[in-house]
């Protein structure tokens, strides 16, 4: 995919999997936490058709993570469980499309960090 960073900015969804709302969620009862699965997969799609026209890439879930480094390549745990790619006029605009988000208001998601997309250097 090319496109022109001006502007752009990557949104990575954040949570840990032993955090107390994590250990919460995974509490509930089954049915339960269906319901509330349910409501969030709703919400974010209320979320997503209302910023259509800023997200230039929806992203989606991250699976299991390999580090490659000089010593190899390992399997390694962290907190991204998500990403999306959103246009805005300015870095606080595109904060802004993340407050109250459902994968913090619904789900046990922690937060969002939303940074620019730099241009690659000449």
């Amino acid at each position: 995919m090319n496109m022109n960073a001006t502007n752009t900015y990557l949104a990575v969804f954040l949570g840990s999997k032993t955090s107390p709302k994590m250990v919460a969620w995974q509490a509930l009862p089954e049915k339960e936490q269906e319901a509330r699965k349910q409501q969030g997969i709703a919400a974010w799609k209320a979320w997503a058709e209302k910023h259509q026209a800023a997200i230039v890439w929806m992203g989606g879930p991250l699976g299991k993570t390999k580090k490659v480094s000089q010593r190899g390549t390992e399997d390694v745990s962290n907190e991204m469980g998500a990403y999306t790619v959103v246009r805005a006029d300015s870095h606080e605009a595109a904060a802004k499309m993340f407050e109250n988000h459902p994968h913090f208001a619904i789900f046990p998601g922690e937060s969002i960090e939303i940074m620019p997309v730099l241009q690659i250097p000449a």
